[in-house]
């Protein structure tokens, strides 16, 4: 899929440039069409094109693009050859850097070590910049949440590949520490493993086994089933070989579980910042993230009946059933009984403020914080009512505009009357 899609970039490119001439653009149509789906067949066809227009205006998008051919490829060889070549012109790319430091390290040689170190520390420089821009940015929800993960992931992982580097090249020491301190950023087999295997190295057999125990023990959902019986095979191998027998593996085994649930459960609570509401099942537990930055707590309106308007910026439809809204609202008027909710839904926040303050849009505005998900709103407009016990009385998705106000009085009116007994939800 991937390179299906690169190879339609390409072929636009191509016949996009004003620089490429009628020829050269249908030369490269035919030979990237012809290659299909097929990696190895988009690689020649570009290498070939490359030979034969060495001059090509393209030349900075086929590079790029034999870059990612040869990551679909496992072809290690050809992602460091071409990726040097984009790095030539950017330097800062993030992306081939990952790929470049991952292939140089495949070679295991001392030069092509020294190429993955330098590329590798070059990566942890940006990504350090671009985790705390992450963490500063992030807002709140689910999707900030999954920002910062990813931040984390990514400069881990860079350090890992330092790691490796330094233990190539001779540094099993500072492989070890880099190991461990990217374990620190974000637990992961990959670099408990990492760690391990160079405090084997160093012939320090107690690290060695308490950082395979690690690799064996966290949960780590990228580990494969392959890679949790080589971590159990390797760290039996070095504690026999430290101790004549398996005999006490199992407590340090243990130990490692009790050690990582901690971790991961500190994780958990880091993360925690970020989306208050993980792992909750019950909205009225929710805090939500006002668009002025306030938070509100669900469980302070419980005993009133809660209106939710789920909308985003681009909605049509919200913007016509606005004003009906506020019909509604002045319906109600004075009562410290019933609460209106507007729950923004837009993945980029950045939209909203403005939007508001354009559209003279006055009432509380808050982001939905996973709350769209947890209640599977998959469409909206969408109103939902909760009686004063906090249970969903009503749900309205989409409206009609001649009936909108009408409707959602009359089901706010027995959201009030059922004075917190259960309904069930109309459609």
């Amino acid at each position: 899929m991937k390179l299906l899609c690169l190879l339609c970039s390409l072929l636009l490119c191509a016949v996009a440039s004003a620089q490429t001439s009628a020829s050269e653009a249908q030369e490269l149509n035919h030979a990237l069409e012809d290659a299909g789906a097929s990696p190895v067949d988009f690689t020649r066809a570009l290498e070939n094109h490359l030979r034969k227009y060495p001059n090509t205006a393209r030349r900075a998008e086929i590079e790029r693009g034999l870059v990612r051919g040869a990551v679909d490829a496992q072809d290690y060889r050809r992602v460091a050859l071409y990726g040097e070549r984009v790095l030539a012109r950017d330097p800062n790319d993030v992306d081939v850097l990952e790929q470049v430091a991952h292939a140089e390290l495949k070679s295991a040689t001392q030069d092509d070590a020294r190429k993955a170190l330098a590329h590798a520390e070059l990566l942890e420089t940006l990504l350090t910049a671009s985790d705390k821009e992450a963490r500063h940015t992030a807002g709140s929800g689910p999707s900030a949440t999954h920002k910062v993960i990813q931040a984390d992931l990514r400069l881990a992982g860079a350090i890992v590949f330092e790691a490796r580097a330094q233990g190539t090249l001779g540094e099993p020491a500072k492989a070890a520490d880099l190991a461990r301190h990217s374990f620190e950023i974000s637990p992961s087999a990959e670099a408990a493993r990492e760690a391990g295997f160079w405090y084997e190295k160093l012939g320090n057999s107690a690290d060695a086994v308490r950082w395979y125990a690690d690799a064996f023990t966290i949960g780590d959902p990228r580990a494969t089933e392959s890679d949790r019986n080589s971590d159990r095979e390797e760290l039996g191998e070095i504690y026999r070989k430290w101790k004549g027998s398996e005999t006490g593996l199992g407590e340090i085994v243990l130990a490692a579980w009790d050690r990582n649930r901690e971790v991961v459960e500190q994780r958990r609570l880091m993360l925690k910042q970020f989306d208050p509401n993980m792992q909750l099942a019950d909205p009225m537990d929710f805090t939500l993230t006002g668009v002025d930055g306030a938070r509100l707590k669900m469980a302070s309106l419980r005993g009133k009946v809660i209106v939710l308007d789920f909308w985003a910026t681009w909605c049509g439809p919200c913007r016509i059933q606005h004003p009906l809204y506020d019909k509604v609202k002045q319906k109600y008027n004075g009562r410290d009984d019933v609460v209106f909710l507007a729950i923004d839904t837009d993945e980029d926040r950045s939209l909203v403020p403005t939007f508001l303050s354009t559209n003279k849009w006055t009432y509380s505005s808050y982001y939905e914080d996973g709350l769209s998900v947890l209640l599977k709103v998959s469409s909206i407009p969408t109103t939902l009512i909760y009686d004063g016990r906090g249970e969903l009385v009503s749900r309205m998705t989409g409206f009609d505009p001649d009936r909108f106000v009408a409707m959602l009085s009359d089901r706010i009116d027995e959201a009030l009357k059922s004075g917190g007994a259960s309904a069930a939800a109309k459609p």
